[in-house]
């Protein structure tokens, strides 16, 4: 295993090289679609059919649009770049009323997978943050075969159910107010009739540096009005305390993730220094479960958000993993 964490400035936070953000009115359209496992997946792609693979997923409450600077950059690069909009977001819809709106973790490493298969991709570097970093994790440790590398916001997310109800720290425990509020039916009931205000709530505490506007804010909210969203993120945050049953489907899967399996990929890890849900760490906590060659960056001034808010930080931790 080969380990090195590093505080790391890209061109210098906030104001990095390269291209201009993209202004709020910007949209990562036209979108495709594809039935892939349970699901019609509504996606983004940009970049040379001919590229290496990169499949950036996007986390809650946010959505693709989180990536809309760290595409561009891709693509530039010769990259292939597909960015999916998860189950519950969007447009992406189930294609059976009877499938269970399961936000378990299983299932979005799953998607993930699917999703490749429908695309006839073979190898793919996976990338994200929040849910799509989990997603991402749980890909590349139960189908190392299908990822050349993985960057993942906020290091190992595969969760460990088992010790779910373990407390932290109470300056740990307060900014997941959230979670403990969706395991009651009154917070079901407030996702549903708030979710537009919940989720802007979140930004502006995960993110304290990061001062978007309305508009960037409205473009991504529109997501959050799938049908199905409320459903999915109540089983994420019930299913990962233990106090949700899964989708039976994912049973094995879940049985593997149990075990809380190593990730033999390369790999590289950041944290945002301002981070208002996971405080950042210099990454040894989590390295024994990388045996393979790992980088860990802190990111100064990033929060929670981390691709949209320093896009040319998370580009270039992609492309690190390209070009060896």
């Amino acid at each position: 295993m080969e380990f090195t964490s590093t505080r790391t400035v890209f061109a210098e936070a906030g104001q990095a090289a390269g291209p201009v953000p993209a202004p709020s009115s910007r949209r990562l359209e036209p979108l495709r679609h594809v039935d892939a496992g349970v699901l019609n997946i509504a996606y983004y792609e940009e970049g040379p059919g001919d590229g290496p693979v990169v499949l950036l997923m996007h986390g809650f409450p946010f959505d693709i649009h989180s990536y809309v600077d760290v595409a561009p950059r891709l693509a530039a690069a010769g990259c292939r770049t597909i960015v999916p909009y998860l189950r519950g977001y969007g447009p992406t819809r189930f294609l059976d009323n009877a499938t269970p709106r399961s936000g378990e973790q299983a299932a979005m490493g799953a998607d993930l997978i699917a999703l490749m298969d429908a695309l006839s991709i073979k190898h793919a570097v996976f990338a994200g943050y929040d849910w799509g970093g989990r997603a991402a994790c749980v890909a590349a440790a139960l189908w190392p075969d299908r990822c050349m590398g993985l960057v993942s916001a906020n290091g190992y997310l595969i969760q460990n159910i088992a010790k779910a109800m373990v407390p932290v720290k109470p300056e740990h425990e307060e900014p997941l107010w959230y979670q403990y509020y969706f395991q009651l039916e009154r917070g079901r009931a407030g996702l549903a009739t708030n979710r537009h205000e919940i989720a802007k709530l979140l930004w502006k505490q995960w993110s304290p540096n990061w001062h978007f506007d309305d508009a960037t804010f409205e473009r991504t909210a529109v997501a959050h009005d799938n049908p199905d969203y409320v459903d999915v993120v109540i089983h994420s945050y019930r299913h990962r305390f233990g106090l949700a049953d899964g989708d039976p489907q994912y049973a094995d899967l879940q049985r593997r993730l149990a075990t809380l399996p190593v990730i033999t990929v390369p790999a590289i890890t950041l944290d945002g220094d301002a981070d208002g849900v996971v405080p950042a760490t210099d990454g040894t906590a989590s390295a024994s479960k990388f045996t393979g060659r790992r980088t860990h960056h802190v990111i100064p001034r990033a929060g929670h958000n981390l691709p949209q808010e320093e896009p040319e930080a998370f580009a270039s931790a992609v492309m690190e993993l390209i070009k060896v």
